[in-house]
């Protein structure tokens, strides 16, 4: 099945009086629906530490089983925990009509000892790569008649990586997404690190949830396999050729801005293509890939920029290195100027404003600089509510409200920004 790509200049039209134009350029991937659902590969990599004793692990094994109820036959699951070490309770296997054996695996949890994310990221990686490597072997100990699935992992900790190191979960996630596997993160709690998991997810081409209360588990689970339910094809790369009057921005010329923004990076290829790796592709949720850059000046009429392509795999067929078929990105430089400004680019924009806004709010918190906080922190809020994004606008401005107010901002505020800035908040 083909991918659906859609490219978009923030002003098609060119000053040809000027000596450099800056643009961007949204290129927006999706999946197109198939004929039905591609099978799930999941591992649920979850914290047992001593801090999630009680009520925390109660709530994370009914969220756990209760995705095992949405979960169909030809599905896949394996659970790892970890505390100050990893374990495999539950090696991978498929999801029966009576998932008894997997229900009774999860009500096994329990908590005690300390925290090694890496660990636990480490094995969930493993045992997802040994599975689909049976699956396609059909060798010893293989899944019988696996389907073509999704690969994912939904790691959850509630706390600090103490015993482990931040640096080697970067590799981990990195590794992953080398592998077709993409990595969420949940944060459970007011007390994990939000730098690491962000960048755990980001690295892993996933998304980054905070379940606030235990009672917000199962949710945050439900919608993170909503999402994984809508993926038809994983393993994207886009692929970006830039003509001679065309060079990139200096700083963070690429980034991703939906579902969720992420800063990107590109490597160039033998080709001299720049190529950034996406991800999964789902249906109906674009990934959305903003590229900055500067044309020099050109003579009146219509010139072509860019081109683009997207390399993806698609399990349903088991075919790999597909390509979407170029697409061709072509601004106008005219004379006089008049501009033509693209209102959804402008939007896409926006969202990586809004980021950058409360990503400069955290630093300048950190410096003990609170007004110049809070000014940031409302203009993120301004920046969301143009956009329409009106919820995201709410926490910002409150948190900004509370600085200006001389009150310190709680860890559960500071987890709520970070998530506020990179999504769009339903």
């Amino acid at each position: 099945m083909p991918a659906i790509v859609q490219c978009a200049l923030s002003d098609a039209n060119l000053d040809a009086k000027l000596s450099r134009n800056q643009r961007q350029l949204a290129i927006s991937v999706a999946a197109q629906a198939g004929s039905g659902r591609v099978r799930s590969n999941l591992c649920l990599v979850l914290d047992r530490s001593g801090s999630m004793r009680g009520r925390p692990m109660e709530m994370v094994k009914a969220a756990a089983k209760q995705l095992v109820g949405q979960l169909v036959a030809g599905d896949r699951l394996s659970l790892v925990a970890f505390d100050h070490e990893a374990q495999i309770i539950l090696p991978c296997q498929e999801i029966a009509s009576e998932p008894l054996s997997i229900l009774q695996a999860i009500d096994r949890l329990a908590s005690g000892g300390g925290t090694c994310i890496d660990e636990g990221l480490k094995l969930g990686i493993e045992e997802l790569a040994r599975s689909r490597k049976q699956a396609g072997s059909g060798g010893p100990g293989a899944i019988p008649s696996a389907p073509p699935s999704v690969s994912q992992i939904f790691l959850l900790t509630d706390g600090e990586n103490e015993h482990g190191n931040d640096p080697r979960c970067l590799k981990m996630a990195e590794l992953a997404a080398s592998y077709g596997i993409s990595v969420h993160c949940l944060g459970f709690g007011s007390h994990w690190n939000q730098d690491t998991l962000e960048q755990i997810a980001d690295a892993g081409a996933g998304a980054l949830c905070y379940i606030e209360q235990p009672e917000d588990a199962p949710a945050a689970f439900e919608t993170l396999l909503t999402r994984v339910q809508s993926v038809q094809l994983t393993n994207a790369r886009l692929l970006l050729a830039l003509e001679p009057t065309v060079r990139l921005a200096e700083l963070k010329p690429i980034a991703q801005v939906a579902p969720e923004t992420i800063e990107l990076t590109a490597q160039e290829l033998p080709d001299g293509r720049l190529e950034v790796r996406l991800g999964d592709l789902m249906v109906d949720a674009p990934r959305v890939v903003l590229v900055n850059f500067y044309v020099e000046p050109l003579a009146v009429g219509a010139h072509r920029l860019a081109t683009v392509d997207i390399c993806y795999d698609d399990p349903a067929t088991a075919e790999v290195d597909r390509l979407s078929g170029t697409i061709e990105v072509v601004g106008r430089a005219i004379e006089p100027f008049h501009p033509a400004p693209n209102p959804q680019v402008q939007g896409h924009i926006g969202a990586l404003a809004k980021y950058r806004q409360t990503q400069i709010a955290e630093t300048k918190l950190q410096t003990g600089d609170r007004q110049g906080a809070a000014t940031m922190l409302q203009a993120a809020a301004q920046t969301a509510l143009q956009m329409g994004d009106r919820n995201a606008a709410t926490v910002l401005q409150t948190q900004a409200t509370k600085l200006q107010a001389g009150d310190d901002l709680s860890e559960s505020d500071r987890k709520k920004t970070r998530i506020a800035s990179k999504t769009i908040l339903s």
